[in-house]
Parts: C-alpha cells; structure tokens; sequence
C-alpha cells in the first residue's frame, strides 16, 4: 500500500506530453462543418447616444449575418454580479469599443471589410476619463455620484489615534493600468438554436459564469446551455469574466445564422477592449509614536472601474481589506470606492486590488520610517502581526505567523544589510547608483467573508469503467497546474499511483459547479473538496467490503471495477464548508475576511543609471509561508511568473490612454520584461501546514503580484534618494524627479 508520497513531490506535469507534442487543441485549432468567422463592430466614442446604424459600401450584405440589440432572444446583459452591462449598445453607449454590431461570415477579409462599413450616428456626450473627474462630478456616467460601489472598515477610533499620535504622516500613491497579455488572446465557438439550446467551446477560466451569461442572454433553462473548456493559454484574471462577453457573441451569431461560429480576437482587438487591472489612487494618514509604533492608519483607497461595475466590486474588497497589511494596528478607518469612468470595463487581474493597496502602503512605510528616523525594517518589525492578534476587520490569526523569521530569511538570502553598507560607499563616486528594498505582505486564501460560504461550491471523484479515478471540478487548466495539483492530492488521499488519476475536462454538462478559477482558491478550497471526495469514495468501497485497510493499487482498482459491475456506478461529491469558527459580517464589514492568509518577504535589488535613467533588477528574493507545498516546482514557478510578471507592473508596463481608449494596444509599443530584463529569483518556502486546505495547502497564486513593485520602488528610492508614489515608474518619471 502506497502511503502519501506524491504531494510534496515535483511530479510531471499532466498534460505535458499533449503539449509539447502538439496534440492539444486551442480554440483556435478547432474547426467545425459549416463554421463562419465572427467579429465586432465597436463604438468610436467614449459616451454618447446611438441614434442610427447603416450597412454601406458595395458589398453583399445580404450574404452576411447581422446581429445587433434587437435580436437578442432574452436579457440584453452580461450577467456576472450585476446585469448593467449590455451585451450590445441599445441607445447608450459608454466607452470606446463597446460592442454594437456583430457580423459573421465565411470570408474572413470580406468581413473586415464589411466591419469598416459599418457607420454609426452617435450624439456625442460629455465623458469621464480618470478618477478626479468621477469624485468630482465632472458629468454623471454612473447613478447620482458615479460611485459604482464603495466599502467602509473601521476598528478602534480613529480620532483618538491622532490626538495621541507624536508624529501623523501623509501620502498619495497611484497605480497605473495593467494588460494582462496571456500568451493566447480570447475565442470562442458556438453552436447555438432554438431546438439544442446553445454550446460553446472556448479559452476561458470560469466555465459557469459564462453558463450564467448565456442563460440570461437567451432565456434558456440550465439544461439548453453547455459550456466547455479548451485549453487556455493563460488567464491571469483576464479571462475571467470577460469570456462571457464574446461567448454571448458567438453564439448570439450561431444563434441567427443557424452554423457555427467562430470568434478569435487578434492581439490589438484584445488589448485595446478586454478588462486590465484597476487603475488606483490612495491617500494615508498614518499616526505613530516616536518609537515607532503604528497607531492609527485613515486610508482612502479608490479604484477606476471603467463604465461598468462587472467585478469592481470583488477587486475594491480584497484591496480594502489588504490595505493596512500584515500589522497590529489598534484604530483604523479604511474607505474605498470603485467609480464609473468611460474606459473598457476594468477587470480582474493577479492579485485583483491586493497589488494596488499593498504597493501604497509598503512605500508609505518607508516614508513614515525615514521621518522617524528608523529604518524600514525596525519600523514593520515593531509592529507585524502574530498568532492571538487582530487585523483591521477584527479578525484574530489563529495560525502561528512569524514575519520575524521570513524576514530573515529574505535579508539572509540577499545579504540586505551588507549590500546596504556597500552601496553607500559605492554609490558616492559611480553614475549607477545600486540600492535594495523590501515588502512585507499577506494574502488572503478563497473568496472574501461569505464569499466560499454563498459559493457552495461542489467538486467530486469517480471511478470510470477502466478502474482509473477521475476528478470532477470545474476549476480549469490555464497554466498554472490545476491538472497535476489535483491529482497529487488525489492520489495521496487515497493511497494509490498518481498515473491512476485522470482529471475532467471541464464542461458544465459533465463537471459540478466549483466556483471560478480564482483568488488563489483552486488548490487550498476546490483541492479539499475533491480530498475529500476521494477519502468518501475510499470510505464507500471499504464499506462495501471491497476494499482492505491495505492495499496495492492494482487492487485498489479491482475494488473499483467489481464495485461498478454491482452498482453500475461509483461517484462521490463534496460540497464546501466553513472552517469552524469562521464568522463574516457584511453590513459591517467585519470578522474572518479569510480562512487563512499565505505571509511573504520580497526583496528587490536595482541599479539605476542616473546618464539614462534605466533601472534594471539585478537580484531578487521571494521568501513566503503557504501552507504545505502540494509541488515544489509548480509552486516555484507561479512565484517566478507572478514576481517577472509584476516587475513588469513596477517599471515597465504603462498603458497610455486618449479619449477612453488604449493607444498603445500593440506589444511593439506596450513594454513588457523580457528574458534580458529578469533577474534571477531566489525563492524560499515555509511551510507551516493550514488544517483546512488540501493537503495542508493555503492560495498562492496570487500572493507574488503584491510584494514585488513596492519593493523595486523602495530599492530605486533608496539608490537614488527620490520620492516616488507612482507606478510604474518610467524612466522619464525618474528623470522628472531626480533632476
């Protein structure tokens, strides 16, 4: 009998050999009798009202489906939490390249053609075009106030921390916009009448969001809408709720032309109307005593949600609730809102609001340091967050928490405090001025409060006819290695060969709803569901008398196969439940934000020539407790990734707006880091095992998108002596500043 020996282990990766093979299929590999290509015809202005559409040119219009608002079968949406969010304009329009008309026809370059002669009459609108403008009312694009949704936290008094405070110290930090850029740009296919109902096939990450939107769109029963996932060059948040947008379009196409269609968005298309990361403003007002301890921080966090609200309101409360950070802090109001612009929809992105409101706070900690005369690390040491303490919502930590230790072990692994010493000296006489900085962050595990509770999600295991065990989850495959994950877990619950472990496909017709592939919840919440799921149909076997305490597993699936040849079938689901202990108040905003949190220390090191204003990160170190580690080099590389990913977020990535619209929508103009601009990342592990994850497991996916940009901003500030509250920071920023 096998005993748990696959987690914790780097195993193959599942689907490796379909991969490098070239056996697996991308959407756009798949073709299907009689399909048709579809695109979509956008606005041109940021706001206004539609007045006409006309079809011109010499072309054969009577040969090519037309689709706009009056055609949709049901709700004119895209249902996600709200249904503001038309799936095609019907009267207002709200931002540069919301979707007016779909076309779809055989020929591809015909259908460009046909999409250039396709002219609106738009009464043009006065618009909204940054945060300042929403607060202040410039014109009203949203409700009475364009706050499309805000939050309010408070503990202690807030006042109280200020009267008693020796020092206050204020600041104001902004992020930037970031494009997800997911190596494989969005499509879908979709077979759709009124007879089968609707199926669709596509690069996607939440196969029952996109579920919900279709049955919205079309008034179908659950039983008539079939979505599948096909493998997914990536997400990253990106393809979260949007796939629900060109999913509707397809099959709305399908629905009318009655062949299938195809949509697949070329990178431009992608850039310019897909969501990005929120851009963000946050202002604190921080009250300490001359030793150094915090005791009040008044933050206002808000967010640029684009015209509509679709998931502002998840990503402005994880950013709210990560805000104060990992520390004790007696008296702190947090307010935050999510205000309507007239930009593309913001969405979900890798750390959805975490990366916004940590990156304020780490560099305004160095600020308050340096005006206490402490250094950055006295400052968050004296007062970081340990077991029995409480965070901003009043939620005690449960769990042993030793940022003392992490801290460490990040300044051992990149000799902090020497190379502080060094690049003093050194920075005297040479124009390239070396500098190190640090972050010290948390991140929370699953959805928010009642997030996993109102979630319900189901996940479950069944033995096939082969006597192989496969998973049954809709959490998808985009990458990250959900596959493996789940199969290590599997295999170690119930004692068997990881190669006995297959994993579904997802497809809502065949898989229970899991929840979205999301907020770092796949391996620690879907992952125990499916635990316990396998640990259910172990149970059910030995119950039957098929199977011993010990076992081979050869015999393991004989069990399974003589247990099918009596009962026809053999399936075990498990639905989510609270840890005990766990209480959320959503009026108050209050309580156990999360199951648990996985802890980190970053550490950036940075030369910047101050002839040409270049930074380059020579060196950086990921230190970071989450739970057990399922597979060491999945887990190693979603740090990597998530770290080269945010170093872009830090000081290269700069989305550049005009009236609404991204202009630099091409990978020419829009910079990301490449192999010359990544510096070796040293990571590290703790593992400190959480009871109620998967094999001991907490989230990480998320967690390597918060730390890294304040801690190449503090690094840049500490080479060079500026006073930088902007990300990212460019090169004529820093020549701005410095000169």
């Amino acid at each position: 009998m096998l005993k748990s020996t696959f987690v914790g282990k780097s195993v193959p990766r599942k689907e490796a050999l379909s991969k490098i093979t070239g056996a697996a299929k991308y959407i756009d590999d798949l073709s299907f009798p009689g399909m048709i290509h579809g695109v979509t015809v956008r606005s041109p202005v940021a706001r206004g009202r539609l007045k006409k559409i006309s079809f011109e040119g010499d072309l054969p219009w009577n040969e090519i489906t037309q689709v706009t608002a009056k055609d949709i079968p049901g709700e004119n949406c895209v249902a996600v939490i709200l249904k503001e969010q038309p799936m095609l304009v019907d009267g207002m329009i709200n931002h540069p390249e919301e979707p007016i008309v779909l076309l779809a026809h055989p020929d591809r370059a015909l259908l460009e053609k046909a999409r250039k002669n396709v002219k609106f009459e738009i009464e043009a609108l006065p618009s909204v075009l940054s945060i300042d403008d929403a607060l202040s009312k410039k014109a009203v694009v949203w409700g009475s106030d364009n706050i499309l949704k805000s939050y309010l936290v408070e503990k202690g008094d807030i006042s109280q921390a200020f009267a008693e405070a020796d020092l206050i110290v204020e600041g104001e930090y902004t992020t930037g916009a970031q494009e997800q850029l997911y190596i494989e740009p969005n499509g879908m296919i979709a077979v759709a009448n009124p007879k089968d109902g609707v199926t669709v096939w596509g690069s996607l990450q939440c196969p029952f969001y996109v579920h919900k939107a279709l049955k919205t769109l079309f008034g179908l029963p659950d039983d008539k809408i079939r979505v599948i996932q096909v493998e997914t060059g990536g997400g990253f948040g990106g393809k979260e709720d949007y796939p629900s947008l060109i999913a509707g379009h397809a099959a709305l196409l399908a629905w009318k032309s009655g062949r299938p269609v195809k949509i697949i968005y070329d990178r431009a298309e992608d850039m310019a109307a897909t969501t990005k990361r929120h851009p963000s403003r946050t202002r604190h007002k921080t009250a300490v005593t001359k030793e150094g301890k915090i005791l009040g921080m008044d933050i206002d966090f808000v967010l640029d949600g684009g015209a509509y609200l679709t998931l502002s309101s998840v990503v402005l409360s994880r950013g709210t609730i990560h805000a104060p950070g990992p520390y004790v802090v007696p008296h702190v109001r947090i307010k935050s809102a999510a205000v309507a612009t007239n930009t593309p929809p913001h969405g979900a992105f890798r750390g959805f609001g975490a990366p916004q409101s940590i990156f304020a706070l780490e560099r305004h900690l160095d600020v308050v340091a340096a005006r206490l005369g402490l250094s950055p690390e006295e400052i968050r040491r004296r007062n970081f967050i340990h077991q029995g303490q409480q965070t901003a919502t009043s939620q005690t930590i449960k769990e042993p928490v030793d940022f003392d230790k992490l801290m460490d072990r990040a300044f051992e692994m990149s000799h902090y405090h020497s190379k502080i010493k060094r690049f003093e000296i050194e920075n005297k006489t040479s124009p390239i001025k070396k500098g190190i900085g640090f972050a010290a962050f948390m991140h929370g595990s699953g959805f928010t409060g009642s997030g996993e509770v109102y979630l319900a999600s189901v996940a479950g295991v069944e033995a096939t006819s082969e006597g192989r065990i496969r998973v049954l989850a809709s959490s998808t495959e985009i990458g990250q290695g959900k596959n493996t994950v789940f199969a290590q877990i599997v295999a170690d619950a119930l004692c068997v060969d990881v190669g006995l472990v297959d994993v579904a496909q997802p497809d809502t017709s065949v898989v229970p709803n899991s929840g979205p592939t999301v907020a770092s919840r796949t391996t620690s919440v879907v992952g125990k569901l499916v635990e316990d799921a396998a640990k259910g149909l172990q149970a059910t076997l030995r119950q039957s008398g098929f199977l011993g305490e010990s076992y081979t597993s050869a015999q393991f699936q004989e069990a399974c196969l003589v247990y099918l040849e009596k009962f026809g079938s053999l399936k075990t689901l498990s639905q989510y439940k609270a840890p005990p202990g766990i209480f959320w108040d959503d009026e108050k905003y209050r309580g156990d934000a999360y199951g648990t949190f996985a802890w980190a220390v970053y550490v950036a090191e940075v030369s910047v020539d101050t002839r040409t204003f270049e930074v380059k990160v020579d060196d950086f170190v990921a230190v970071q407790e989450i739970g057990r580690v399922v597979n060491p080099l999945l887990a190693q590389g979603q740090i990597e990734g998530g770290v080269i990913q945010a170093l872009g977020y830090a000081i290269y990535e700069n989305v550049i707006w005009k009236d609404g619209r991204m202009a630099n929508n091409r990978m020419t103009n829009y910079i990301i880091p490449t192999t010359m601009d990544v510096p070796r990342v040293q990571v590290h592990f703790e593992e400190v095992p959480y009871a109620y994850g998967a094999a001991g497991s907490k989230g990480i996916g998320e967690l390597p998108m918060d730390g890294p940009a304040p801690a190449v901003i503090n690094a840049i500030a500490h080479a060079t002596g500026g006073d930088f509250k902007h990300i990212p920071l460019m090169p004529e920023d820093l020549m701005r500043i410095l000169t």
